[in-house]
């Protein structure tokens, strides 16, 4: 019997390493979020990424140093593949002096200015001009470096999508665009909200280019991101990417999921992006399970190390209240 030839990757073993490891660590940090907000260590709004992580690696992975991430409120799972401690973030969700941002943003407003990761944001569809805004100042800067902007399919509809879409076009801006469309913007489905379902169309409109990428599988996800920083980066302007991606859990801890059914859930994790990409390393040879098994086992101490070091740290003193809420240090209205 003819033995089966191994398929070539489309990738080095580096990038598809990467992606198992970023993905894997995404996933175990959040379920463990999960469980420490059931235990009231974390409190206020939390929103999970889970199932959704190819969304980040495969961007992570397409761009360079420099670039800049902008997102929404669930921001857990972007600075984590861009290299963000996960001390940092667990510390933040705590509330520490030690997080990324002090303690002072909690879950929803992760800040690291060293990977380019400029926020989580809470206002629905608030940081798409912002990415715009970042995209034009790397333009002026003349850096090539691009931005990309992810919102979820909810925020599509806000009014400050279109007028960002408009500059980014008339300007030619390197930024790219990205709607996270995992089906539901809190609770109501994408088919409810407008008669347009096919999100990457709104993009049309103003001649950006525009598709939708299956964003369950984060080869897909790296190439079409790739190629929207190839055009940001000659100049040819922005890129609309959908993201056609799914969360295994609720918009947030507190929602019933109510408005979809357990066989939906479950026929998502069927594509699960992680063991896609694990399925497609041991077809390529690239690694054995011995190998994964190695950096599972890394990972959920990464984990527990975090959770240790945000139980350990101290919360802010009253003073941090007048910190960093200037860029000048002496502004007028701030006093002793």
């Amino acid at each position: 019997m003819a033995k089966k030839e191994t398929q070539a990757p489309k990738y080095s073993k580096e990038t598809y390493m990467y992606w198992y490891e970023s993905m894997q660590l995404q996933r175990k940090f959040e379920e463990k979020c999960g469980q420490l907000y059931g235990m009231q260590k974390i409190k206020g709004f939390c929103h999970l990424y889970i199932g959704q992580e190819a969304c980040s690696s495969g961007s992570k992975s397409a761009l360079r140093e420099g670039d800049k991430y902008i997102t929404a409120y669930r921001d857990h799972g972007i600075p984590l593949a861009l290299g963000t401690s996960p001390n940092a973030i667990m510390a933040e969700l705590y509330g520490k002096i030690t997080g990324a941002s002090k303690g002072k943003g909690g879950s929803m407003h992760i800040f690291d200015k060293e990977v380019g990761f400029v926020g989580g944001h809470g206002i629905v569809g608030a940081q798409i001009p912002l990415g715009a805004g970042l995209a034009f100042a790397e333009k002026y800067k003349k850096t090539g470096n691009v931005s990309i902007t992810y919102f979820g399919d909810g925020a599509s509809r806000q009014g400050a999508l279109h007028e960002a879409f408009n500059m980014a076009m008339t300007w030619k801006l390197p930024a790219i665009f990205v709607v996270e469309n995992n089906g539901y913007a809190m609770g109501t489905s994408v088919a409810r909200t407008s008669n347009v379902t096919e999100l990457y169309q709104l993009g049309e409109a103003y001649d950006m280019p525009s598709e939708a990428v299956d964003a369950m599988d984060v080869e897909a996800v790296h190439e079409a991101v790739s190629r929207a920083a190839a055009r940001a980066r000659a100049g040819e302007g922005p890129t609309f990417l959908e993201f056609r991606t799914y969360r295994y859990r609720g918009h947030s801890m507190s929602d019933p999921q109510k408005y979809r059914s357990k066989e939906e859930v479950e026929a998502y994790k069927e594509r699960d992006p992680i063991e896609q990409v694990k399925q497609r390393i041991f077809e390529y040879g690239i690694a054995t399970q011995a190998d994964l098994d190695a950096i599972d086992a890394k990972i959920k101490v990464q984990v527990q190390e975090s959770v240790d070091f945000a139980e350990v740290s101290p919360f802010p003193t009253a003073d941090e209240a007048y910190k960093d809420v200037y860029v000048q240090e002496d502004y007028p209205f701030i006093t002793e």
